[in-house]
């Protein structure tokens, strides 16, 4: 029996397989090694009956977490999870490499990440090319559920949004100034809270302020990183994956047109081609 799990820093995808055929599945809190120390993953795997019922029968993990780019994380999270999985071989790489792999399995391609995070990388068919570009979501994350939810609260708080989503919004979270800065500035876990307004974003994907927002962080995107990866390797097909690029694929595919470019793929969730590429 085997265990997928593609984390993003919002949420943890987990399946649970035997011979290839899924078995059991759920979703938790993401473990970004980042942002949740031990204590916390341990409580959160904790809550989930389906994990404990299954916890002494994986014998291997694959996990593929925001956050986990170095050896150092990865180890972390890898004991952390080991405390929990007694009888299982785990295996930590970090969500970039995931992504790459349910993309193009062991095929070459230029691979962008579009969920709660950001990123991209060129990716030979065994891992992603190393980049500056995770820088998290106080200084990159362009384009992600993230940085969209950013914009959202700053427009919301300098009044900038048009009267109707400004009511809407005023109504949906009944939140005012003074408790949005201190949820961001003295609480935990900011990132989570910014893309909790990801839902705004899909209830009101048609109206046009909500659209020039998505094309706008898309546009960022691209400048920063999907052109450049694609000057250092010109001709590669080009992957998306991730909440974000899969629930506005449309527009990504209409703003990579006006580059030039044509997307190959978008995978909204990965977990599935993962545990097809790990069961097989």
């Amino acid at each position: 029996m085997i265990a997928v799990v593609y984390s993003g820093s919002k949420t943890a995808f987990w399946k649970i397989a035997r011979d290839g055929k899924t078995i059991a599945e759920c979703t938790m809190p993401g473990i970004n090694p980042c942002f949740n120390d031990q204590k916390a993953i341990l409580q959160f795997l904790n809550k989930k009956s389906t994990l404990i019922n299954h916890a002494e029968s994986i014998k291997k993990i694959y996990v593929f977490a925001a956050g986990a780019s170095s050896v150092e994380r990865r180890n972390e999270l890898a004991e952390t999870l080991g405390l929990f999985f007694k009888f299982s071989k785990i295996t930590v790489k970090d969500d970039l490499y995931g992504a790459a792999i349910s993309a193009c399995y062991n095929n070459s391609g230029i691979v962008g990440i579009l969920g709660s995070g950001a990123n991209c990388a060129y990716f030979d068919g065994k891992s992603p090319e190393k980049n500056n570009f995770g820088l998290g979501f106080i200084l990159g994350d362009e384009g992600s559920a993230t940085y969209l939810g950013k914009t959202l609260v700053k427009s919301f708080l300098q009044e900038k949004l048009p009267k109707d989503l400004q009511s809407e919004f005023e109504v949906k979270y009944n939140l005012d100034r003074p408790q949005i800065l201190e949820r961001v500035y003295k609480k935990p876990m900011a990132q989570q809270f910014f893309s909790s307004f990801f839902d705004f974003f899909v209830e009101h994907r048609n109206h046009k302020y909500i659209l020039d927002l998505i094309d706008n962080a898309f546009e960022s995107y691209f400048k920063t990183y999907l052109l450049p990866t694609i000057e250092l390797h010109p001709g590669k097909e080009i992957h998306f994956v991730g909440l974000v690029a899969g629930t506005f694929q449309d527009q990504l595919r209409a703003i990579a047109a006006k580059h030039g470019l044509t997307i190959t793929s978008i995978t909204k969730e990965p977990i599935y081609n993962l545990l097809n590429y790990y069961s097989n």
